[in-house]
């Protein structure tokens, strides 16, 4: 942490005036040989207006003087030309990097492999997503039985010319009749709930608004719970606090002011509601949340009852003490996985036979249980231990049938289906692997690809790593390295990512654009810092509120084991990491600026004063804190990276990216912390804001925004860590497997225990 003192000075934000960035070649102030890469000419800032604004706030003097760039670029005119002639002076210094266009070449070259997400059985059919490439928006398809045709029946390509119009969730109904999917706009986390007749592929009139975070639960064939908020005052709809999200019932073919309120608390605002039905469509499970900490409320609607709007209630766990998420049921019996004295979590079943009366299915053990699935006849529970996953299939009463093993480091994945089902689809991935799908016969417990990409390179070519290190209290932190097999035993630029918050755990996936990195030479490295959901609620407790601290220091840990062990050249080190990884990011180099020769912080929150008082920012403060509370403000000011810029160090180059219709995170947190950055004496390395128009929080991106993004970080980070552009790949056709994509197959055949 910056001293007190330095803290303290550093809220006074020195004045903008179009200062230079004087941009000398990367290693200039790194000891190591560095490439010689060719310099890039002298950009200008673009003048920020300032604001004299200082709060006094709990005996401190806060300067506060970009606030004005709180608001949206669709509503001032004088941010959205702020923004534009930011994007004009960055886009201008990206131009000149030299690799460029090599990046967006060859992230577009990973791309471009057919690609099909695990399927959904609703009846006979069998409905996936498939992108044949390229296309900047997956399409919905039917499949009618395993081995029947697939028929195409949406294409959000055809919905916008750029692509920013996506489709988000789809659920068909049980019978496959219907299907009910989300429609996401530029990115917002608002969604349009809209309707199709399956068998004709007609879309429906009905047309249901103001749907955020909705889970879309179907009651038979002719209606659906699904949630959504009251409609927000015109202008403030990617600004203003959330409040009142209720439970609807939704009839097919009807108007949305006709749909019936089944569940809400409107003496508690500040509590959301989501609805699931059981498997047989007894029971409506309703649960509610407070924040995006791991702690829920569950009550029961018997949808047997009576008529909709009209169903009969219970409670089941009361309070937001302990975290329940529900599994399925059958008849009177409702399973959940909870931490309720499991901080690791457990599998219990409610049984409503009689009086309500609770017993514990399978144990808590020393792995956290991070979701469980009822399919058939038997349970499959999906494991972490520190990132790797493991799944265990047992019978209804707990007792284990079988392991599914995996040789490979990854991610194994889906395991959906409903009781009575024969079958069930999961999908393992990891860094140089693109998910394969596999079906799973569970009477014989028989394993059989459903979808196996094809792709330009060989994953035997790289190798995945898990390590462990020490952190600054000697609390050992997961290191996922990835690198080519040809690197392992030299140094190399590498590229540092983490997360650390909301009990969310960093596991093993693909990205094209990670990949681009790994060939191009550089080293890819996961820390799995503390905060996150790697280990269970002790984990999690320990990198929130006050103890935010150790995520940093976790993560600035990280970063110096791989230099101490030789694994990043020394002055080569960059840092990356999006959303709560960018305030993680953000404050790092804050602390550690000498630490990074690079950063992205992507989405981040950076404002640590005034994240609750925008959109869903009032439910962090269970990581966070909350800033009106005295105590917790300190902590707050003492990290956030809007406030702790430190005048007189020297920064890395820093890439601050963002989308202007993020409304989970503001871009208000992106926009102010560039402008800080811009405006303080900390360097000569350039300080950038990348603002991505008609986009948001990540979500939906159309390719050709993710390829351009992609590219234009890659190259930054690239010149900067000395690393070079990506040189021409020789692609092999997709229909030739390379030798280890053939073995893998094998390799994930289940094995009993």
């Amino acid at each position: 942490m910056p001293a007190a003192e330095e803290a303290e000075g550093a809220s006074h934000v020195a004045a903008s005036g179009g200062l230079t960035i004087a941009t000398p070649r990367p290693g200039a102030a790194a000891a190591a040989p560095r490439l010689a890469l060719p310099p890039i000419a002298p950009l200008a800032y673009p003048p920020t207006r300032r604001l004299p604004l200082v709060e006094h706030l709990f005996g401190q003097d806060v300067a506060d003087p970009f606030r004005w760039l709180e608001q949206s670029p669709a509503a001032s005119p004088e941010v959205a030309q702020w923004v534009a002639r930011q994007n004009a002076t960055t886009a201008a210094y990206l131009a000149q990097l030299p690799g460029r266009d090599a990046f967006a070449a060859r992230i577009r070259s990973l791309y471009d492999y057919e690609r099909i997400s695990l399927p959904r059985r609703a009846g006979k059919s069998y409905f996936f997503l498939r992108n044949p490439g390229l296309a900047n928006q997956s399409g919905l398809y039917v499949r009618a039985g395993l081995a029947g045709p697939d028929r195409l029946l949406l294409d959000p390509n055809a919905w916008s010319s750029d692509g920013t119009v996506a489709l988000d969730a789809w659920v068909p109904s049980p019978q496959g009749r219907s299907l009910a999917y989300t429609v996401q706009v530029a990115g917002s986390d608002w969604r349009t709930i809209r309707l199709l007749d399956v068998r004709s592929g007609r879309v429906l009139d009905d047309t249901l608004a103001w749907a955020n975070d909705t889970a879309i639960a179907w009651v038979g064939e002719e209606g659906f719970l699904y949630s959504r908020y009251p409609a927000p005052a015109p202008g403030a709809e990617h600004l203003a606090p959330t409040y009142g999200k209720a439970v609807w019932y939704h009839r097919v073919g009807t108007p949305q002011a006709d749909d019936l309120p089944v569940f809400a608390t409107p003496d508690h605002p500040e509590q959301g509601h989501k609805a699931a039905v059981s498997a047989d469509g007894r029971w409506a499970v309703i649960t509610s949340e407070i924040g995006t900490q791991p702690l829920r409320a569950i009550h029961l609607l018997d949808l047997r009852s009576g008529k909709p709007g009209q169903w009969a209630s219970g409670k089941v766990a009361e309070g937001f003490d302990n975290d329940w998420k529900f599994v399925d049921g059958i008849g009177d019996r409702l399973w959940f996985v909870t931490n309720q004295g499991a901080p690791r979590y457990r599998l219990v079943e409610l049984d409503l036979s009689g009086p309500p009366q609770w017993k514990v299915v399978v144990p808590e053990r020393d792995q956290q249980l991070a979701a469980a699935n009822a399919v058939g006849d038997r349970f499959i529970l999906s494991y972490l231990n520190g990132g790797a996953s493991v799944a265990v299939v047992t019978d209804l009463k707990g007792r284990p049938s079988r392991a599914i093993t995996l040789n490979d480091i990854g991610s194994a994945s889906g395991f959906a289906g409903r009781p009575g089902q024969g079958e069930t689809f999961y999908q393992f991935a990891s860094f140089n692997r693109a998910p394969t799908i596999y079906r799973m016969d569970l009477h014989s417990g028989a394993t059989t690809p459903f979808a196996q990409p094809r792709m330009g390179f060989d994953p035997a070519d790289y190798l995945v790593e898990q390590r462990f290190y020490p952190s600054k209290d000697g609390t050992r932190i997961p290191l996922y390295l990835v690198r080519k097999r040809a690197l392992a035993g030299r140094a190399a630029p590498t590229l540092l990512y983490g997360y650390g918050g909301f009990d969310i755990a960093m596991t093993p996936s693909f990205s094209p654009v990670r990949m681009a990195w790994l060939e191009a030479g550089g080293v890819f490295a996961l820390a799995g810092v503390r905060g996150g959901g790697e280990f269970g609620r002790a984990w999690h407790d320990a990198g929130r509120r006050d103890k935010k601290q150790n995520s940093f220091d976790d993560f600035i840990a990280a970063g110096e084991y791989l230099v101490r062990e030789g694994i990043a050249a020394s002055g080569s080190l960059a840092a990356q990491g999006g959303s709560n990884g960018g305030l993680l990011v953000a404050a790092v180099v804050n602390q550690r600026p000498d630490l990074f020769v690079a950063a992205n912080p992507d989405v981040g929150v950076l404002d640590m004063l005034r994240f609750d008082r925008f959109t869903a920012g009032r439910l962090w403060t269970g990581d966070y804190g909350q800033p009106a509370r005295e105590d917790d403000w300190r902590v707050l000011r003492g990290y956030s990276p809007y406030h702790n810029i430190r005048e007189g160090a020297e920064y890395p180059a820093i890439l601050v990216t963002t989308g202007d219709s993020d409304d989970r995170v503001v871009p208000a947190h992106s926009f102010k912390y560039a402008a800080a950055l811009q405006a303080a004496r900390i360097g000569e390395r350039p300080h950038l804001l990348r603002v991505e128009s008609r986009a948001g929080h990540g979500a939906g991106k159309p390719l050709d925004k993710t390829i351009a993004s992609g590219a234009d970080t890659l190259a930054f980070l690239a010149y900067w860590t000395g690393l070079a552009a990506p040189a021409p790949v020789a692609q092999r056709t997709r229909d030739e497997p390379t030798a280890s994509e053939e073995i893998a197959v094998g390799k994930r055949e289940p094995s009993g225990d």
